[in-house]
């Protein structure tokens, strides 16, 4: 547990007080002894050991000199003005330059003065050389220190306040001289220690901010690393254990008429087995008599709402009824459209609520929900107004949810006495490191199988060199009776300049693909929902053969006789978002494709994801390659982002620590899933001692 010294207020800290400690508080989030405990450092200079001259090469990155002036002198004129001094240490001889403060650095520097010098190593004309290094004079040989020192993260206004790097260090010495080994107490079992061969945590906090080598250190960041990937799986199978114990769900225990008559007459396709392995999974938690809470990731075009529409037929037929709710109206609707068409023949009431129903529809829609005459309702946010009352919601659906704020997702927990199973939905594949670390405390399934018929999608890169033979592509294409999309960028700083860049496009495709040869239509978000609406389905009936749009349509639009997808400025999109838009294309029987229009230069980075889009239709693989790009800091749809924000530990790079953490909590919690042996209940006391200070309140 956290002892009474470590919750000591930072003020109370020799040489903080209450000025120094509020910005401590505010820049930093140091509030206590135990906060500026665990404010690394993030790197060392190693000044353990005086280094020769005639040693200086170039895998040495810092160093320390002790060296006597030799020369001093100011070269150049006006800006090229610098310093230059000559030192030796009798092994060799290497240059100190300055370009900043040099007639104050001048009257220092006097020769045959001994100096200690630290600095960063370079060279020129292959001769060491030091820019602007640290120097303290001495009258014998440097003394080395027998730790690496830290360097701390700071910002302009604590350096204001004295509380840069080097005073942040020295306020950290001074804690561990008033701390000791009793005070932080060991919160990992003792097995666990023995079996990975892990720093005691008093050990790991001393050797992460002073180490006495860099193995030392080393090992000090694989025990914290361990440490919080630990604990943060701990934590979220804890959840996960709790809910099934003690969250009751309602029992479906009748697979009967509406889903037998839909999946032995009604269904379009064959499942596939993936979708076959799904809905064993989510029938199973449907009949236990505990809440299910399942994510449920598939890949573009995998069938997710085929399995989601047979859930909500079990459901239908014990006496529940459904909802389904999407981020947008555009996918609202396409859901409902699907659902309407996929159920043309049965007798299942479908409804939809949006912002924009009408008020007449809209009263109709709430009295058959109340009724109960409704068996589905698809919509939007507007699903969770307070005005929607469900007469018995069983199954809850939220497709793409990490776009919907947890507040808004618990509203509809409550539309029933008994909350409802939950089934959430994500198109965006997610890497098994980022599915442990970020949905850990929900039971997850993976489709990453497309249903049959579906031939991949081909993916071209063309820069702008190549648009007159890019269009005449297009053109073939639409000439065989297809149809294409054009989508540009939104740039999010500038509303206007969007629509200024979309209008050029629209002008741009309307000069190759003239009316009334061809017709065009264009989407965005600016406009009113009911044109965009209209132009949608104008694209939709085949009433014109070109989409014009931003990205808009990365998720909505199903149009299996769309085969072309020209992405304009393609290097300005991510990943996830250019596979999504790619997931447009290909739904029909007809061989499809994606061209990758870009500039002619682009950066490293954009180069490497529209090649990776080129190689692989594989959303998984797309998805470990954009992890590995942008880093786990970066990823969209997160379903609770600050998981992630680990002090230590990175899910990209420590994929094997985080797996022998999630094995550990397992083994751990079947033995023992009180945590009351003798071995883990300080582990109990420390998860106790944290309870409320963070969003696991009620883990224990």
């Amino acid at each position: 547990m956290i002892t009474a010294i470590l919750n000591t207020p930072i003020e109370y800290l020799k040489g903080v007080g209450p000025a120094r400690a509020d910005i401590l508080k505010k820049e930093a989030g140091i509030f206590t002894y135990d906060d500026l405990l665990h404010y690394f450092p993030f790197r060392h200079i190693d000044r353990t050991r005086v280094t020769t001259i005639r040693e200086l090469n170039h895998s040495i990155d810092y160093a320390l000199i002790s060296a006597r002036i030799i020369t001093v002198e100011i070269l150049g004129v006006k800006r090229a003005r610098r310093l230059v001094a000559t030192v030796t240490d009798g092994t060799g001889i290497m240059e100190l330059v300055w370009f900043q403060g040099i007639y104050f650095v001048e009257k220092i520097l006097h020769p045959g003065d001994l100096f200690q010098i630290f600095g960063k190593v370079t060279f020129f004309m292959d001769k060491p050389q030091m820019s602007h290094p640290e120097l303290q004079r001495v009258t014998t040989e440097a003394t080395p220190k027998d730790y690496l020192e830290p360097v701390y993260p700071s910002t302009e206004k604590l350096k204001m306040r004295q509380l840069g790097g080097r005073q942040i260090a020295a306020l950290t010495s001074l804690l561990f001289q008033q701390i000791q080994e009793k005070d932080i107490a060991e919160n990992l079992p003792s097995s666990l220690i023995t079996q990975y061969r892990l720093m005691s945590r008093w050990e790991a906090l001393k050797q992460m901010h002073f180490p006495k080598n860099k193995t030392n250190h080393e090992q000090a960041v694989r025990r914290l690393k361990f440490e919080e990937l630990f604990l943060a799986q701990l934590r979220m199978t804890l959840v996960k254990l709790r809910r099934h114990q003690q969250s009751k769900g309602y029992v479906f225990e009748t697979v009967g008429e509406f889903f037998n008559e839909f999946y032995n007459h009604q269904l379009p396709f064959q499942l596939t087995g993936a979708q076959k392995k799904v809905l064993k999974e989510i029938r199973k938690d449907l009949g236990s008599g505990k809440q299910m809470n399942r994510l449920l990731q598939g890949d573009v075009g995998s069938g997710k709402t085929l399995v989601a529409l047979l859930s909500m037929l079990i459901a239908a037929d014990n006496g529940f009824q459904s909802c389904l709710m999407a981020p947008t109206e555009i996918l609202a609707r396409q859901h409902f459209d699907s659902l309407t068409s996929l159920l043309k023949n049965m007798p299942v009431k479908v409804g939809i609520l949006t912002g924009s129903t009408p008020s007449k529809e809209r009263k109709d829609i709430l009295k058959q929900c109340a009724d109960g005459d409704l068996h589905i309702l698809t919509g939007t946010h507007a699903l969770i107004e307070d005005t929607v009352i469900f007469k018995n919601l069983g199954l809850a659906i939220i497709d793409e949810q990490h776009r919907f704020g947890v507040e808004q997702r618990a509203k509809l927990w409550k539309k029933n006495k008994i909350p409802p199973h939950v089934l959430v939905m994500t198109a965006t594949p997610i890497p098994r490191t980022l599915t442990l670390a970020a949905y850990g405390d929900m039971d997850y399934s993976v489709m990453d199988e497309l249903p049959p018929g579906r031939t991949p999608v081909l993916t071209i890169h063309k820069t702008a060199h190549f648009r007159s033979e890019v269009m005449s592509f297009v053109r073939r294409e639409i000439d065989k009776g297809r149809q294409a999309y054009f989508i540009y960028p939104l740039i999010e700083e500038s509303a206007a300049l969007d629509y200024e860049n979309l209008m050029k496009g629209f002008d741009e495709v309307k000069s190759f693909f003239p009316e009334p040869q061809y017709w065009i239509s264009m989407v965005h978000g600016k406009q009113k929902a009911d044109l965009k609406q209209a132009n949608m389905e104008r694209f939709v009936n085949g009433d014109t053969q070109i989409m014009v749009s931003t990205t808009v349509i990365e998720v909505g639009v199903n149009v299996p006789n769309a085969t072309v997808m020209v992405i304009e400025s393609a290097e300005r999109f991510g990943l996830p978002q250019l596979h999504q838009l790619r997931g447009r294309v290909g739904r029909g029987s007809e061989k499809s494709y994606c061209i990758l229009l870009s500039g002619i230069k682009v950066s490293e980075d954009a180069r490497q994801r529209l090649t990776i889009m080129c190689q692989t239709n594989d959303g998984f693989k797309i998805a470990e390659k954009d992890l590995e790009l942008r880093g786990p800091g970066d990823i969209e749809g997160t379903r609770q982002s600050g998981l992630l924000n680990f002090k230590v530990a990175n899910i990209l790079e420590d994929k094997n620590i985080l797996q022998a953490a999630h094995d550990s909590v397992v083994k751990l919690l079947e033995a023992d899933p009180e945590l009351t042996s003798d071995e883990n209940i300080h582990l109990r006391n420390y998860l106790l001692e944290k309870k409320g200070k963070t969003v696991w309140s009620k883990i224990l």
